[in-house]
């Protein structure tokens, strides 16, 4: 028999037995004072963090990014000058699933990247969607809601969705995109990823720039059918994770090309629609997107929980180079995402592996549950003893003018802020003959299934349709009527 280490309880000391506990005699009740396996049974207990309220179910690895190109014009950010190699963790995930859904139903895709820098973690949290559904904050529960179970049947219900979709129509762009065939990725490794947000960058003189990520896939697109997504996630509920472990296993490590589109930093005042419309795509025709560097994942986790589940993504991590827009979907994510880990999985969450950062950290924060490392005396600001100060030099030109009255409203200042333009672009001019047949009968069978749409929601459902086209109006109808 071959040395085998010792079973240990948590803190390292000798378990007393691996199958047995202690008992009054044989058949005796169980004491109370047998503290490994109170042990066990608290800490299976308390083995699950909460589940992610969105992006519930995925997968993840680590790799790295290599520039290709010198963009230092643009951006003074450590990640993006010539030459540099900066690694990275990154999660694929479901939107709208929990931990146990099939990998291949219908959904966006999260495409979220943690970039280990020299200047402190950058995350982009994106999805394969260059858009969204909505574009304020205000209504991401009310979205969310309509996508999860309903409150009486605990059934999900397609109904809820169409409702909610009708009602907002600066879904229509994104519900298009959700409803073709790249609703229904093959591989993580097969489809592109979006930072989706605008973004600010500003060069080393102060300059500033508006641009926009795209992650474009080496392996080339594919995509299910919807015949073919619902018949994998009834032979393998987890062939996206599969597919990503297996492949990175295999040395056959998946790549994508990022690419930047940039505008101008005055272009955005007088752009024919609002820049910073999180439904709306930047044509490419006006800011053709750039090739500047390579993003390769060639390695896996060592364990799941540590590194895939506990690993949190926040956009309000923005290093020196890098800054927000007024996108009003941006700016709501900036609070959500960092307050959503401090409840889920603890206020020091960025001490985890995963998340720690790669550089030294020197913060005023102290104590809280689960916190390993503070930081020393002084524990405040101002001090006269040698503590850490701000360097607000490194972001001395990320500001800019903005004026207006205090109101709620949606964009609508620009010539093209409508919701129906782009998408029926995409129908008409991008989409093959295929797919716009596939996209309607796509729509028609989601329509028919999981809380059907009701009479009172169908005549908007085809009221949405034909204000993105009215070609797609007229075919959905006509299959939904059984033509």
């Amino acid at each position: 028999m071959t040395d085998r280490p010792t079973t240990t309880t948590d803190a390292g000391i000798a378990a007393p037995s691996d199958e047995f506990s202690q008992s009054v005699g044989s058949n005796g009740p169980l004491l109370m004072q047998d503290h490994y396996v109170i042990q066990k049974m608290a800490q299976f207990n308390r083995e699950r963090v909460p589940e992610r309220v969105v992006h519930a179910k995925g997968g993840g690895a680590h790799g790295i990014l290599k520039m290709t190109a010198d963009v230092s014009q643009y951006t003074k950010a450590d990640l993006f000058q010539p030459g540099r190699e900066t690694p990275l963790f990154l999660r694929f995930s479901t939107v709208a699933g929990e931990l146990g859904f099939p990998d291949t139903v219908r959904d966006p895709r999260g495409f979220a990247i943690k970039f280990y820098t020299q200047h402190g973690n950058y995350d982009l949290v994106g999805n394969n969607t260059p858009i969204f559904f909505i574009r304020d904050p205000s209504q991401f529960s009310d979205f969310i809601h309509s996508q999860k179970r309903r409150q009486d049947t605990h059934l999900h219900d397609h109904n809820m969705q169409w409702d909610f979709w009708t009602g907002t129509p600066a879904s229509a762009h994104q519900v298009t995109f959700l409803m073709s065939d790249r609703g229904t990725p093959r591989t993580w490794r097969n489809m592109h990823g979006f930072g989706s947000h605008t973004f600010m960058w500003i060069n080393a003189g102060g300059e500033k720039f508006w641009i926009k990520y795209h992650f474009k896939t080496n392996q080339g697109i594919e995509n299910f059918t919807d015949a073919e997504a619902a018949a994998m996630a009834g032979e393998d509920r987890d062939f996206h994770i599969r597919d990503l472990f297996t492949a990175i296993k295999s040395g056959d490590h998946p790549s994508w090309t990022l690419q930047v589109q940039v505008m101008p930093f005055e272009a955005a005042a007088d752009y024919r629609f609002n820049p910073f419309d999180l439904t709306k795509v930047w044509p490419h025709g006006d800011f053709p997107p750039i090739d500047i560097g390579t993003m390769t994942l060639n390695r896996n986790p060592e364990n799941y929980f540590a590194e895939v589940e506990q690993a949190a993504f926040e956009p309000a991590n923005l290093v020196p180079g890098i800054a927000a827009s007024p996108d009003k979907m941006l700016q709501g994510r900036l609070f959500s995402y960092p307050d959503t880990h401090r409840y889920r999985i603890g206020p020091n969450y960025l001490q985890l592996p995963v998340n720690r950062p790669k550089v030294p950290v020197h913060s005023y924060n102290k104590d809280g549950a689960m916190r390993y490392e503070n930081y020393g005396d002084p524990v405040y600001a101002p001090n006269s003893y040698g503590g850490p100060v701000a360097a607000p030099e490194l972001y001395a030109h990320e500001g800019y003018g903005v004026t207006g009255e205090i109101i709620r409203s949606a964009y609508r200042l620009h010539a093209e802020d409508d919701d129906f333009g782009q998408p029926g672009t995409l129908y008409r001019d991008v989409l093959s003959e295929t797919d716009r047949a596939n996209l309607a009968s796509n729509i028609v069978g989601h329509m028919k299934s999981d809380g059907p749409v009701t009479a009172e929601i169908l005549p908007k459902v085809i009221a949405y349709w034909t204000s993105v086209d009215a070609d797609l109006g007229a075919r959905v109808s006509k299959l939904y009527n059984g033509g």
